[in-house]
């Protein structure tokens, strides 16, 4: 893309932010940060932005870099990294890649806007789960931005606007490129069947191959886990609905999506068993009710469960009193109590919920569970996704090393 100097690139990125629908307010805000940026290029001689030169003016405004490291940013910090960073982006696209107000809608034109209702029945009608549903959505809504951004009509979409959509992605993770590249396909394959696209430009976007089998889950030391069951106060109706929601997928290994989405009928009491319809698969999966389980969420139910006529088990206990919503992955749950137990909180090792589903396939995998059982109590549809566990186990993966001398 041709390079231009910083004052043009800002005016440019001014009117994005127009089209955009952002305040006046807010673009005060935004142009007060410009010219002291634009002075500093000045300062250092130079016309063109330059993002690494940003950072150094970042730096020296409010020492960015040593209050990272040291946990202390403000909001005010941040503000002004994104500033950089969206220069940054529209530099290199020439679109505002990232939803930096939330408030904002990423789609204005209104046949763009019922596209996206008619997709968000297309996905329903499909079978997708919820979360997917949603997740789609946005990822849709992001690529009809970028559309817009470049005044190209859908039914004009080539090769080279996929390539450039896919190249808006760097720096994100590669597990959030991968999802995003199968939503903007689902999308497309939507626009085809509706005939808004004559070909199915589906298959034109990159493929990524799988890397699931590299990834190292995350998983918790033994004593660690106890520690955090028992900093876990069991003695207030918020500390029962934790305690019975966390050993229901540290025992069970269920997905936190599904403990949500628990009512009393998933609970055969009289058969001590769990049944429930996974969100993820739509397969049935029956697991033993174990005793400790059990009987922690009776305990809840009797004397923790706030009254409330909502059939879910598990409820928020802050008005208003209401199930947990489809985007709270309940994060922060097992962050309270880690900050409670004095657990280290690190960006390296990933510690929600998930972590304690992956902690006890890889506890069944150490106790020689064959494959297949542990497959079927975590409602995995193949082994290949329950094989990725042996690599969290050094002595797993000592008993699987070979001999050279036998080979």
């Amino acid at each position: 893309m041709e390079k231009i100097k910083l004052k043009e690139l800002l005016n440019l990125l001014e009117q994005e932010l127009i089209r955009m629908g952002y305040k006046e307010a807010t673009l005060k805000y935004y142009r007060t940060n410009w010219t002291s940026i634009v002075g500093y290029f000045e300062d250092q001689g130079e016309e063109f932005f330059s993002e690494s030169i940003a950072m150094e003016y970042v730096d020296k405004k409010c020492s960015f870099f040593a209050k990272e490291q040291a946990g202390l940013l403000t909001q005010s910090n941040v503000y002004l990294f994104r500033i950089v960073r969206m220069i940054g982006d529209f530099q290199q696209h020439r679109v505002v890649s990232r939803r930096y107000m939330k408030s904002l809608s990423r789609v204005n034109e209104q046949d763009h806007i019922d596209l996206l209702e008619a997709f968000g029945l297309y996905s329903k009608s499909c079978d997708y789960s919820a979360t997917t549903q949603k997740s789609y959505r946005r990822i849709s809504a992001n690529f009809l931005s970028f559309l817009e951004a470049r005044s190209c009509p859908i039914g004009n979409i080539v090769t080279t606007d996929l390539t450039d959509y896919v190249k808006t992605l760097m720096g994100y993770s590669y597990k959030m490129v991968e999802f995003t590249i199968c939503g903007t396909r689902a999308f497309l394959r939507f626009l085809h069947s509706k005939h808004y696209l004559f070909d199915d430009l589906s298959g034109n976007l990159p493929c990524i191959k799988s890397r699931r089998q590299i990834r190292i889950p995350s998983v918790w030391e033994h004593d660690d886990l106890l520690k955090l069951l028992n900093a876990i106060d069991r003695g207030n109706p918020s500390g029962k609905r934790d305690y019975a929601m966390i050993l229901l997928v540290a025992r069970l290994g269920l997905r936190s999506v599904d403990v949500k989405g628990l009512t009393s009928s998933n609970f055969k009491w009289s058969e001590n068993r769990i049944e429930f319809m996974q969100s993820k698969t739509k397969e049935v999966v029956n697991l033993p009710l174990l005793k400790d389980v059990g009987w922690a969420v009776i305990d809840y139910l009797r004397n923790g469960r706030p009254i409330s006529d909502s059939p879910y088990v598990f409820l928020r206990h802050l008005a208003p009193v209401m199930p947990f919503s489809n985007e709270d992955h309940l994060h922060q749950i097992i962050a309270k109590y880690m900050r409670i137990a004095k657990l280290p909180i690190s960006g390296k090792k990933k510690v929600g919920m998930h972590s304690l589903r992956h902690t006890l396939a890889s506890t069944l995998l150490e106790q020689h569970v064959p494959l297949q059982q542990i497959a079927e109590i975590l409602g995995h549809q193949d082994t290949d996704s329950t094989s990725v566990y042996l690599k969290s186990s050094l002595n797993l993966l000592r008993e699987c090393s070979l001999n050279p001398e036998v080979i």
